[in-house]
Parts: structure tokens; sequence; C-alpha cells
């Protein structure tokens, strides 16, 4: 099997008054029309490392953030904080006074100020360098990077350039014209298409029937598709079932994968254990957390992305003879309620809103925030997607000779991440595989 991560991001946006159009296929929907702006991408954003820097510290200190607002330590979780992020920083290019200051807070990116929507393509593009270099070093397709931004706007809505210039610029957005006022449904479906074919077809109906309606405006959408297999990939013919220990007590059978001996970044802390697996491209990793027996509660809630950066900076290489469960599931998430919760309030309420740097012709909020994800990982990779709905409307160690044993045969946190940038493209834990 072909093993890919997917993340996919979709949120409220635009329409470009200034460009050339063309017509695009849409699977069922063949009056879609794609209009690409003027302004090209910027290939080389003036941005400083330490700016970088600062945007990857935010996003993973948001990564944690909401990690911790919709865990209810009952069942499994996967999320993708980038897709989320992107979403939301799009969105932020035309928010204004205290509705961007609370958004900006709730996204830990209020140290970023101008620099922003420029860092954020720096990061983007450090990304899909990643690619470049892997393909330069292998052959065949065994590693795939896409990020594709789109934009799905009211057409004839009035929007300012200087928020498409932005869009423009800093994700390399072209713009979809629909027409929520007359055909909500034929916007819905064209979108839903979109994810689909972004994703692979791992991302289905994301956005459910009446979510878009007449007074829908714009919808902006990010996906992030990875292809790729372990480095080390697990011996298919060691999997065996074996126990997994549940929070309660209770065990359940699980198909408990084998990897013998092979040299990993690993760290022994007093109630945990870390261990890193590289992907085909060293440039991505999957780290796993696990809590020893009877600690999750408390490892987890001392979860931080500054305390995972300190616990990665003490890593060791050694040899692990790592055994853990194969696992398969997926998360939806109504993202308004932890949004609110990290204090972004003003950008769902119709009149306090003020996205006045979108449209200054129609007040508009944020409706809605749809966030689904899959994730399977098995002996050969992982295989993930993660799509963001943001829909918004018109307002009516030493040397070691015998290798570690690791049994992951209770509850985990995981997370993946680009090694070069340290940026988490998914999060989530696994209490029952």
């Amino acid at each position: 099997m072909k093993n890919f991560l997917l993340s996919l991001t979709l949120l409220s946006i635009l329409l470009a008054p200034a460009c050339t159009a063309v017509p695009i296929n849409t699977r069922n929907n063949d009056k879609v029309v794609y209009a690409h702006s003027d302004m090209a991408r910027d290939l080389e954003p003036a941005i400083y490392p330490q700016r970088l820097n600062a945007l990857v510290n935010g996003n993973n200190a948001f990564a944690f953030n909401f990690y911790n607002e919709i865990n209810t330590a009952e069942g499994n979780i996967i999320f993708s904080p980038l897709s989320l992020s992107l979403a939301l920083s799009m969105t932020l290019a035309g928010a204004e006074d205290s509705t961007k200051a609370e958004m900006l807070d709730a996204l830990a990116l209020q140290e970023l100020g101008d620099d922003l929507h420029p860092a954020i393509n720096a990061l983007l593009l450090a990304i899909d360098t990643s690619q470049v270099k892997l393909r330069e070093e292998s052959e065949g397709d065994q590693f795939k990077l896409n990020i594709a931004n789109s934009i799905w706007g009211q057409s004839g809505f009035d929007f300012e350039k200087t928020f498409l210039d932005t869009i423009a610029l800093n994700y390399g957005a072209g713009i979809y014209k629909v027409d929520y006022v007359q055909d909500p449904e034929a916007a819905r479906e064209a979108i839903n298409d979109w994810i689909a074919d972004e994703t692979q077809d791992k991302i289905l109906d994301l956005i459910p029937q009446g979510a878009i309606d007449a007074l829908t405006r714009l919808v902006l959408a990010n996906a992030i598709y990875f292809n790729g297999s372990w480095l080390y990939p697990f011996e298919k013919d060691s999997t065996r079932d074996a126990p997994f220990t549940l929070l309660d007590g209770s065990q359940v059978s699980v198909a408990m994968m084998h990897l013998p001996g092979e040299r990993l970044v690993y760290l022994q802390e007093e109630n945990f254990q870390l261990v890193e697996l590289p992907y085909l491209s060293r440039d991505f990793s999957m780290v796993l957390l696990v809590p020893d027996a009877g600690e999750f509660e408390a490892v987890e809630s001392a979860l931080s992305a500054d305390n995972i950066a300190e616990s990665l900076n003490k890593t060791v290489f050694v040899p692990v003879d790592l055994k853990m469960p194969k696992f398969d599931f997926e998360t939806s998430v109504a993202a308004p309620e932890p949004l609110m919760k990290l204090g972004m309030l003003k950008a769902f309420q119709p009149g306090e809103a003020n996205f006045s740097g979108i449209s200054r012709s129609e007040a508009l909020f944020i409706s809605d925030v749809l966030h689904k994800a899959t994730i399977t990982v098995d002996e050969e990779g992982t295989e993930a997607a993660a799509a963001t709905a943001v829909i918004m409307s018109l307002s009516s160690a030493p040397d070691v000779v015998e290798p570690i044993s690791l049994v992951i045969d209770r509850p985990f946190i995981f997370f993946i991440q680009h090694q070069p940038t340290g940026t988490i493209l998914f999060m989530g834990c696994v209490m029952e595989p």
C-alpha cells in the first residue's frame, strides 16, 4: 500500500475583482469558474529566522492548547493544528481591531505583527523544500508532499483588494467563483468535491447540508498532502495479537507491530518514555509520548509546546526494540467552542465581528468551523487526512549495547512534525487502538 499523510483546511474567504478566469473540473459541477489573481506568490519572503521560529512556536503552542480543549479522555483523537492555523490565519488577513487581537491571542501569534503572513509563506516554502530534497535523492514515487490553497467567494461580492493581495502574495491562493445566493447546495458540492480530490477521497462531505446557505459569502480551503513510508518499516510477519490496557484497567486485544533493535531518538523521563519514528524523508517523523502505567492523566495535564521541546532536546540516539499497535480511526471536531474557550469570541458574534479588511460593503462573521481528521498507522507507514471548514456569513544518551525495550501496550499521545522547522502537522492520542 502507498502510505500518505494529508491535511486539509477549509475556511471562509474571498473573490478577486481583477483576475483571469478559466473553467475547472469539479466532478459534477462544470459551472464553477477559477480566477487567478494578477499578483504572483512571493517565493522569497524577507523573513528573519527568529520570526519564522516565533511562528512555529506559536503554531505549536496553539496545537497543545487546542488539544487540551478538545480532549475528554474518553476516546481517540486526531486533528491537524497546521490545518486549523492556516485556515484561521488566512481569515486573519481581513480581521481588524479587537476581533483581530482575540484571534491572534487564541492562535498564540501575538508577537508576529505585520510579519505573520510573510512568515507563514516562508514556513510553507520551507516545508515544500523537504519534498524537493527527497525527490532529488530518491527514485520513483516514494514520497510526495503538496500544499494547496483555494478560495471560494460569492460571485460579484465586493472584497477588499488589500485582502486579496495578501492571500495571493503569501498563500498562492486562487479564487473559485460560486453563487451561494442562488444555489448554495451546488457551491457546497463543489467545495466538497475539491476537498475529496485534494485528500484522495479520504475526507468526504466535510460540509454537511445546511452549513452553507444564501447568507454565506466566502469559504477558504487549504490542503496538505503527504505520501510516504517509515524509514524503518515494521516486520509484517512479526505482527501479533497482544493485550492493550485501557485507562480503566480493562484490556482489549490489538494487532501489535514489532520493530527490533533500530537506532531511534529516545528519552526516558520520570513518568513517560518518548520515541521518534522517522519517515522515508527524515524531514518528517512521528513522535510517540508513552506515559507509564497509571500516569497518563498526569503526563497529559503537563503537556505544552515548551515541555515537549525541552524533552526533545534531551533525547539520545539508541537501539530500541519497539512494539506498538496498529491503529485506524477518525475524529470530527466542532471547533467554535474550543476556539472561544481560547479567547476567540467576537469573530463568531454577528454585529461584533470586524472583518472589514475582507469587505467594507457588508458585515461578516464566522458562522461555523468544521474539522475532521483520519489516521491509519500500520507496518509500512502512516495515512492521515484532515479538513477544516470555517464558514463566514453576513450579519444577519550514553552508548547502549542492548536495545531498550518499549512496549506501547497502554494509551499514548502522538504528533507528526516537520523536523527542519519543528512544525506539528497532526496531533492526537490513542486511548483504544
